[in-house]
């Protein structure tokens, strides 16, 4: 292992809520379109967090979106992170 990948930091994966299909969204709100749909059972990496519209769903309500791919968020209110704050760097 190079010195320079021992250094990166770690990403930690969550699931998200049980039962739920979720929409991932080009930006951090629902006026976003709608990229993609993760499906039940789903695991997903946060690479950073940003604030946006506020969310009510399983796991509260928050205005916090999980990037978990290049222009991909989630609702946060919907990830188990086991925290109602920021459990990731935030996004630039």
């Amino acid at each position: 292992m190079s010195a320079t990948a021992a250094a990166a930091p770690r990403v930690r994966t969550y699931p998200i809520a049980p039962g739920v299909r979720l929409n991932v969204r080009s930006g951090p709100g629902t006026n976003y379109r709608i990229v993609r749909v993760l499906p039940e059972g789903t695991t997903v990496p946060i690479y950073c967090q940003r604030p946006g519209e506020t969310i009510t769903g399983p796991y509260g309500t928050s205005n916090i979106w999980d990037c978990i791919a290049n222009s991909q968020y989630v609702s946060d209110a919907y990830v188990r992170t086991g925290s109602d704050g920021y459990v990731a760097p935030r996004c630039s």
